[in-house]
């Protein structure tokens, strides 16, 4: 059943009208109809039937007036609840509802079509019996003028302004101060060829309003007008929003998660209301893409269009802003010749628009302060742009494996297989360089990816395999680089030379410290603050390549320098650990300072060994290889150990440098000991010591007999480490030396059962530590004496021992001689007969062992935590 208001009013239902005759049943049925879904009492409809007798009827006619229009119009309509009566009708059901409905929807032809009449006009023509009437009529009379307006828009944007001249003519005239349908009357003349008549429209208005009111028009009809004077020709033609975004990027893929990011942010924005996002990261990472990918996107939230710029071809905002207010409808002789007074009309121009503004590739906030509106704007740039304020920073970096492999994948049209997986790798997860090796694939289908993995194996020869017509990723560094003042350029040429992942700070500033001009131009990439507190920077592999390029042949001097002073840093940091001077005390603090800056640069400093040995500094490389072997003896860094001693060896050999191939003979004994390869240890340090011997080194002669003595321990051969070691101890030199033949001599007479001998070399050996501050070592002789205590069953001893070592563990921040000390105290709880305190501190050492992935400690606490 359908209940009409709008005009006369009707009740159909289907072909069956329904409309009471009777006056009081018509009035009833219209307080009911504007009260919809809303109870009325007796007494309220009284009230409303009878409004000027003061209430003098009687409730039972009242009810008698109801129970007959329900015979009417149906008796399910009018429901009653509580002594209350309520017309029971949906939304669908009432055209004053679909009416309001479909005007917020957008359907205002069909709005406009259930229009008959005012509200109730049969019932109270004037509107003054009832003030629901008055209210309603008001609104829907609003609604029907806002809807009458967008539908002649969207005539007037279809192009029939001829067909819209009479009824534009004619509310014009009914509704003088509606300024919309003044100036739709005015574009109507103007695109039918009469610019006089329209330009008298807004003269007559215009003195309406000065005569009556004293206001000037509207600013909307004051542009109107004044594009009509200079006759802006795209008034001609409704071509709809601008929408000036290139081509959405083919087979755009990954970044899901900035692609929501952004567009969170433009959501987050009322579209009115202004904010920009700025889009940054290093060059070739992908900014213009997946900022022209989220603004297609989004279309639908823009409806008065899109502006895109790229300030890399036109650099001056004014030329942009000119080109702006071109397509936002200003005529050519309207635009301002100042960047001020272009500023201020795009502003004008731009308000209460639902407009985006994409600005691609800024340099410098310069360049894009002017272009900035109450509209949303997406800003990308190599630089983040910080003088922004207030702006969202989204980052974008390179591509995972998985959606690098996408990518190729899409590109070429190949299939994923090892060989892309390998191509991927080689780009290093730039999305220009992976889009540039797809299209290589793609434009030569007789290709193999194998085939074009060998053009890119020589790094030589990487950028110039990395183009693909008028796209190269030379090309796209280049742009960065060829902005940059000479330091900065002097800067990125020295690093290139390091092959590190990262580099912090301080190796920048050696290298000619403009490392924050590289991030602006995307050609560096700030990475993470260190454990250390030190920035660090990341230099992508094809960049760095390009910066090679840009270096030419031989090490720089920039290089040397670093050298220089990387070797003086690590030997600093490494006496910190073995403090070899005999009586020097080093404090707690600076070891613990020491091997956080280790921890810190220990993946440069393992990659600068591979850089000195290629740039033939042969040398640096291995004495840097030496001072780095107790840090990574002692946190069981094998795997760098055996990196650096390798091209340590190779350098010592190349330049002829026996007493050097010596020492890293002799490291790499000890990295063979900390991997339990005894016969390569014996090998390697027979080899050294022949060295020693032939050169006269007596004190290099004792520390590699030692580590010998250590051999002949591990091989079972107690007799041959007991001669050599008390050989060393006789021929100590120094507390130090003495200190370490004791504590490898205690653990052979532990071995040996020599409880009490034991006991006194390894006591010996820890207060000798001590004095000389090598905190380590007396932890771990005091982690000896602990095991020999408890076999003389002297547990509280063994105990002291144990705690001790742990404290010392604990100030020095050493995880895994912490879990050593663990375990130590496992056992003595053991011993002690606390089995489940045993197992809990067993199970904890554990944690840490697999943690570190040290075998050698999980094979001992395993047992013990059962």
């Amino acid at each position: 059943m359908e209940f009409r208001i709008m005009g006369p009013l009707e009740v159909l239902d289907g072909d069956s009208d329904r409309t009471p005759s009777a006056p009081k049943h018509r009035d009833l049925l219209a307080m009911f109809v504007l009260n919809a879904r809303r109870p009325l009492t007796v007494g309220r409809l009284r009230g409303l039937l009878w409004p000027r007798e003061g209430g003098d009827r009687s409730d039972s006619l009242v009810r008698g007036y109801v129970g007959q229009l329900r015979q009417l119009i149906g008796k399910d309509v009018i429901t009653t609840v509580s002594g209350t009566y309520t017309l029971a009708i949906g939304a669908e059901q009432l055209d004053v509802d679909r009416f309001r409905s479909l005007v917020e929807r957008g359907s205002y032809q069909e709005a406009l079509a259930l229009w008959r009449g005012p509200a109730l006009e049969d019932l109270d023509p004037d509107g003054e019996r009832w003030v629901e009437t008055r209210r309603l009529r008001e609104e829907l009379e609003e609604l029907r003028l806002f809807a009458l307006e967008r539908r002649v828009q969207l005539d007037l944007d279809a192009g029939r302004h001829r067909e819209l001249l009479s009824e534009l003519r004619r509310l014009a005239g009914q509704h003088p101060l509606w300024q919309r349908f003044r100036g739709q009357y005015m574009l109507a003349l103007y695109r039918s060829g009469r610019r006089a008549e329209a330009l008298d429209a807004y003269a007559a208005l215009r003195e309406a309003l000065d005569d009556g009111h004293a206001i000037e028009p509207d600013s909307d009809l004051q542009l109107l007008y004044h594009r009509m004077l200079h006759d802006d020709v795209s008034l001609h033609v409704s071509a709809g929003p601008p929408v000036l975004l290139p081509h959405d990027v083919t087979g755009f893929t990954g970044r899901a998660d900035l692609l929501d990011l952004v567009a969170v942010e433009l959501v987050a924005v009322e579209p009115i209301a202004g904010g920009q996002v700025v889009v940054h990261g290093q060059a070739g990472a992908g900014k213009s893409a997946l900022a022209v990918h989220v603004a297609w996107r989004e279309r639908e939230r823009f409806p008065d269009g899109i502006l895109y710029a790229d300030l890399r071809e036109t650099t001056a905002p004014a030329a942009v802003l000119e080109d702006f207010l071109r397509w936002l409808g200003c005529p050519a002789q309207a635009v301002p010749a100042s960047l001020d007074g272009r500023e201020r009309l795009f502003r004008t121009y731009a308000a209460n628009r639902r407009l985006l503004v994409l600005l691609d590739n800024a340099s410098a906030e310069s360049q894009v302060r002017p272009l900035l509106t109450s509209c949303p704007t997406v800003i990308t740039s190599r630089s983040s742009l910080g003088g922004l304020s207030g702006a969202t920073r989204v980052s974008v970096g390179v591509l995972g494996e998985d959606d690098s492999l996408d990518l190729l994948v899409r590109t070429s049209g190949r299939v994923a297989d090892e060989a892309l997986g390998r191509l991927a790798r080689f780009c290093g997860g730039l999305p220009i360089a992976l889009r540039i090796a797809g299209s290589r694939l793609a434009a030569r289908p007789g290709w193999t990816v194998d085939y074009l993995v060998g053009l890119l194996q020589d790094e030589h020869e990487r950028l110039d395999g990395l183009r693909s017509g008028d796209q190269a990723v030379r090309s796209v560094l280049a742009i960065g680089y060829d902005g940059l003042p000479g330091p900065a350029k002097a800067t990125l040429r020295g690093l290139g030379a390091l092959s590190a992942p990262d580099f912090a700070d301080w190796v920048a500033e050696l290298f000619g410290g403009q490392a924050e001009a590289l991030v602006d131009a995307g050609l560096l990439e700030t990475h993470v603050v260190d454990v250390a507190g030190q920035v660090r920077y990341r230099l992508h592999d094809l960049t760095r390549l390009f910066a090679r390029e840009q270096a030419g042949q031989g090490a720089p001097d920039a290089l040397v320098r670093l050298m220089d002073m990387v070797l003086a840093r690590v030997r600093s940091s490494r006496f910190s650990l073995v403090s070899g001077d005999p009586g020097t005390l080093v404090a707690t603090r600076d070891i613990r300072e020491s091997v956080e800056w280790l921890a810190a640069e220990r993946a440069f400093l393992v990659s600068l060994v591979s850089d000195l040995h290629q740039a033939g500094l042969d040398d640096g490389c291995r004495r840097l290889a030496h001072l780095l072997g107790p840090y990574l003896e002692r946190h069981r860094f094998l795997d760098d150990w055996r990196h650096v001693t390798a091209a340590a060896l190779e350098s010592a050999r190349r330049a002829g440098d026996t007493m050097g191939e010596a020492l890293i003979l002799r490291d790499l004994g000890d990295l063979h000991l900390a991997e339990r390869e005894w016969d390569l240890a014996h090998d390697r340090l027979r080899l050294a010591l022949g060295m020693f011997l032939r050169e006269g080194r007596t004190r290099d002669v004792n520390h590699t007999r030692r580590r010998l003595g250590r051999v002949h321990l591990e091989r079972d051969r107690l007799p041959e480490a007991e001669r050599a070691l008390l050989g060393c101890l006789k021929a100590a030199e120094n507390d130090r030396d003495a200190a370490e033949a004791l504590r490898v001599l205690g653990v052979v007479l532990h071995r040996a059962g020599r409880l009490d001998e034991a006991a006194d070399r390894l006591q010996t050996a820890a207060v000798h530590l001590a004095a000389l501050g090598d905190r380590y070592r007396q932890a771990d002789t005091l982690l000896d004496l602990s095991s020999v205590r408890l076999a003389q069953h002297a547990v509280p001893d063994a105990r002291t021992a144990a705690e001790t070592a742990r404290g010392i563990a604990v100030r020095l921040g050493d995880q895994l001689l912490d879990a050593y000390a663990l375990l130590a105290l496992a056992r003595v709880n053991q011993a002690e007969g606390a089995a489940e305190r045993a197992r809990e501190l067993a199970g904890s050492a554990l944690a840490v062992f697999e943690a570190l992935e040290d075998d050698l400690g999980r094979s001992q606490a395993l047992p013990m935590v059962g």
